[in-house]
């Protein structure tokens, strides 16, 4: 088992694993674009294993909570299977 980090809003009533385009869709109405502000701050690369994504993406999320004066975001997470991990987070170093 693995797990799996998303970033969203206390606001948005969506769930960011299963409802991603209503999720994206309402935070990026709301002007928050939490996927560009995420995107911006993970250190990600298709040289890291899918692992090491996952833990930069975990630790851009929490400098983002950490930031976070307005109150506004949390971390969702999701426990997955190894076979739904790769799915998740494809891509191995090269």
């Amino acid at each position: 088992m693995a797990k799996i980090f998303a970033i969203t809003t206390k606001d948005n009533p969506y769930d960011p694993f299963d409802q991603f385009e209503q999720w994206y869709n309402f935070d990026t109405v709301k002007g928050y674009n939490s996927a560009g502000y995420l995107a911006r701050l993970a250190r990600t690369s298709d040289a890291l294993s899918p692992a090491e994504n996952e833990q930069e993406i975990e630790a851009a999320i929490d400098e983002i909570i950490r930031l976070d004066f307005m109150d506004i975001y949390r971390k969702v997470t999701r426990e997955v299977s190894d076979e739904e991990f790769e799915e998740w987070a494809p891509g191995e170093p090269a």
